[in-house]
């Protein structure tokens, strides 16, 4: 039987061209059976000190419970949140389960020489709409509109803005500037292109300003309004949606199963959860949110916003998913999607399809990986 014999935590660094070079983190997971065969997982940690604290617990903490035993992901998962009981749910400590967990899937897959999807029930969806994710943070409204346009010229269908990013934009936390935004690009790519808007970190809302903002921004077709207010701010939420037709997003910073259930059946208030295998425990952790949603009919958006392994993990998941709509892309180049696996996971006239190697479907490039490690 197949057995865990070494697991290397690797945090990298990296520039994001989409915020002026900005230094982006996260930690890669490399894990290598006995018998020679090596998985790959993410943990986004992303802040310098926090990838140190995920890679000291998958070292120290996960790493000496693990290596030896048989590849059952099941009882492995619950191993390692056994472990973590006291400092654990959530934080650091999920994500240091999840890099591990996405690298046993992707072991699992290559020993069974089935693409991950097929070991999830198969396909749910043929394609998904490939949608440009991007943050709004160039000079001006002309230059914002132009910069989608861009993406939209290069065969996207749909795009995610995130507002008050770090840059020269003044959009992001001034209601009209922010609505004037959304009218003039939809009047750029006309009725039928997707927008999702992301209100983002920095802007600070009351609800009854959320509230108007929304309903502006609905009139305009917006496909969804996502975190306009704090995530915990569950009285807000349940204002907003009483008082808004626009579908509300939200759960890109729960960590776990049990937040996005407490989501769903006490605030009741979005439709539209964010998901990201890198975070919430892993792929196994992903799959147990999905059921959730199919449970409560809600629409999962799995984040794919960091490497190209992530990306690969979430794109096996959204597909065997029967609540997903679209795929999100990074729509610049940058090392962690472009020269971290031998091809580049892209969208095709505006759909994403289906990675059809074993496990995660991608070949990672260890010498790409050495040289962005962290020093």
């Amino acid at each position: 039987m197949t057995k865990i014999a070494r697991i290397e935590p690797i945090p990298i660094e990296y520039p994001d061209p989409n915020d002026f070079g900005t230094i982006r983190r996260t930690v890669l997971v490399r894990v290598e059976t006995d018998d020679g065969v090596v998985g790959w997982g993410e943990s986004i940690a992303m802040w310098p000190e926090a990838c140190k604290a995920t890679a000291l617990i998958i070292r120290e903490g996960l790493t000496p419970i693990l290596l030896g035993e048989p590849l059952d992901i099941g009882t492995l998962w619950v191993k390692m949140r056994r472990h973590v009981w006291w400092y654990g749910e959530g934080g650091v400590a999920s994500l240091a389960i999840s890099g591990v967990d996405m690298a046993l899937w992707d072991i699992r897959g290559k020993l069974e020489g089935k693409p991950l999807y097929e070991l999830f029930g198969g396909l749910k969806r043929d394609r998904l709409l490939a949608n440009a994710s991007s943050h709004v943070n160039k000079k001006g409204e002309a230059a914002c509109v132009a910069e989608v346009e861009s993406f939209f010229a290069n065969g996207f269908r749909s795009t995610k803005l995130g507002f008050a990013k770090k840059g020269e934009s003044n959009i992001g936390g001034d209601p009209d500037v922010d609505v004037s935004f959304i009218k003039a690009l939809r009047s750029a790519l006309g009725p039928d292109a997707g927008i999702l808007v992301d209100i983002g970190n920095g802007v600070r809302w009351d609800v009854d300003t959320a509230i108007s903002v929304a309903n502006r921004m609905h009139d305009l077709g917006i496909g969804w309004y996502e975190e306009p207010l704090y995530v915990t701010d569950d009285a807000g939420y349940r204002k907003l949606r009483a008082n808004t037709s626009v579908r509300i997003a939200s759960g890109e910073r729960e960590f776990t199963e049990a937040g996005y259930r407490r989501q769903m059946e006490f605030v009741e208030a979005v439709d539209v959860y964010g998901v990201d295998p890198a975070r919430v425990e892993g792929i196994t952790g992903f799959r147990r949110v999905d059921a959730l949603a199919t449970q409560y009919g809600k629409t999962v958006n799995a984040h794919a916003w960091s490497t190209g392994i992530t990306t690969a993990a979430s794109l096996h998941l959204s597909l065997a998913s029967p609540n997903t709509e679209v795929f999100e892309f990074k729509p610049f180049p940058v090392v962690v999607q472009d020269d971290l696996l031998a091809e580049k996971i892209w969208h095709k006239d505006g759909w994403a399809y289906p990675l059809h190697g074993p496990g995660l479907g991608i070949e990672v490039q260890e010498d790409v990986v050495r040289r962005i490690a962290m020093q």
